[in-house]
């Protein structure tokens, strides 16, 4: 959605994240908000800005949803409200993150799995971390393939191993 928002206009995200735009005067050195009288041609540029942030983020949810942000008044709150839904608190989050943490230490290839379905299962969990933690290098996850594989010590390997050949220099 971030990514769909800010090819449609940067500005738009920006709306987001920072909140809407609003109108603004000074009147006896006080800043107050301006009437609908006062709006120049640029500020209703700006609001309309507004309106279609709102109007993008209405769209692309389905009727359930737009029940949930119905009461939302601007479209940082609408966000805001999407973003806990769908990621969680910081504590939903930290939870996620160790829970993947974990199945990432502990990820071994199983008898019964292909190096295919081994492969997808894992880079299913990297995908997981990767949305989560934001940085995850590629250095750090890599090596772990060359581990996940069952050792031939008592422990038949998969055919598919059977197959493969390491080259050496």
């Amino acid at each position: 959605m971030q990514i769909f928002i800010k090819t449609e206009d940067y500005e738009l995200w920006n709306i987001i994240v920072k909140g809407p735009y609003v109108s603004m005067t000074t009147v006896d050195t006080k800043i107050v908000k301006k009437t609908e009288e006062q709006y120049t041609e640029e500020d209703f540029d700006r609001l309309s800005k507004n309106c279609e942030t709102m109007h993008i983020l209405y769209r692309s949810l389905d009727a359930n949803e737009c029940n949930r942000i119905c009461p939302c008044k601007s479209v940082k709150e609408i966000w805001d409200k999407l973003v806990v839904t769908y990621e969680g608190t910081s504590q939903v989050g930290e939870t996620n993150i160790n829970m993947f943490v974990h199945q990432y230490e502990l990820f071994k290839m199983q008898l019964d799995e292909t190096i295919k379905e081994m492969f997808t299962h894992f880079i299913n969990i990297i995908n997981h971390l990767k949305s989560l933690v934001r940085h995850l290098p590629t250095k750090r996850w890599s090596g772990k393939l060359f581990h996940v594989f069952p050792r031939a010590n008592g422990v038949p390997r998969p055919p598919q191993l059977k197959k493969l050949k390491i080259l050496r220099p």
